[in-house]
């Protein structure tokens, strides 16, 4: 008898992460424009990450809430003596600050990134405009990688954390509050199997 309805298989690769994407998105399969300092010419990015969206939450609260503070003046009639120059004076400083800080979150989220590719990885921690720490390793010096995810948030989002343990004197690697930790693992180990083949 033949069958009618025959449902997909899924696909038993641990990579089956779609490739391309947004570049914004914090896990880029096989992005294909994405370039790094000290990239060797033949060596091809698979994995772009970055933190998972929703560890943004408490800095964008931050920011809509010192947003909305200058509106809560209303309430305070006292200040209502200081000279109508100053008052916009300081909203303005105010408004400066506010937007110091919503830029700072948004590009500590944005340049905090973790590169592999089918020779290392690399971990880019952005600290400030001019401060940023870059440390790498060859896939054949990673020894261990272990993923743990945790929290209400962590295991509603799927996030958590990757860390890589390597040979000798060369730094361990937290890749923290990544999107699909367990792909993230599973995409390392196919690469160290492979020898840097997907």
């Amino acid at each position: 008898m033949p069958d009618l309805y025959v449902s997909e298989q899924k696909s038993t690769n641990g990579n089956a992460a779609k490739k391309g994407g947004n570049p914004l998105s914090a896990f880029f399969y096989l992005p294909k424009k994405a370039k790094f300092e000290n990239q060797d010419d033949d060596e091809q990015v698979i994995l772009l990450l970055r933190r998972h969206p929703i560890t943004n939450l408490p800095w964008i609260l931050l920011v809509i809430s010192l947003a909305l503070a200058p509106t809560l003046l209303n309430f305070f009639p006292e200040l209502s003596i200081l000279p109508g120059r100053f008052q916009l004076v300081t909203v303005v400083l105010w408004y400066l600050f506010t937007t110091a800080v919503f830029i700072q979150g948004a590009l500590t989220w944005f340049f905090n990134v973790n590169i592999i590719t089918n020779r290392r990885i690399v971990d880019v921690d952005f600290y400030t405009l001019i401060y940023r720490e870059i440390s790498d390793a060859r896939l054949d010096n990673i020894q261990e990688i272990t993923y743990k995810v945790g929290g209400l948030l962590g295991t509603f989002f799927h996030f958590g954390n990757v860390e890589i343990q390597t040979a000798g004197a060369l730094p361990n690697f937290n890749f923290e509050n990544v999107p699909n930790p367990a792909q993230v693992t599973n995409i390392l180990q196919d690469l160290q199997r492979n020898k840097g083949n997907i």
